[in-house]
């Protein structure tokens, strides 16, 4: 097994939390690091590729929170507009 290949099995044998910022975006961190200032757990934890699913499942719309409050409220004033 070349050392590349060892990292790689190594890295596979880690466990992975989803975490999350303020702006309701995802990645995985590595549990045995604290998790970074900015973001905190989101509730599931396992091998990366469990966590990745998870992630693709739950995060639908990948614009930033505040830019989705943006578009809404501007949609929201082009409807009271036509009105």
């Amino acid at each position: 097994m070349t050392m590349s290949q060892q990292q790689n099995h190594a890295a596979d044998d880690l466990v992975y939390t989803v975490v999350i910022n303020d702006e309701e975006q995802y990645s995985i961190w590595p549990t045995f690091r604290d998790v970074p200032a900015g973001w905190r757990e989101a509730g599931k934890r396992g091998a990366k590729a469990d966590c990745l699913a998870y992630i693709e499942q739950v995060w639908t719309d990948m614009r930033p929170a505040s830019l989705r409050r943006h578009m809404d409220a501007i949609a929201t004033q082009a409807r009271a507009s036509l009105n």
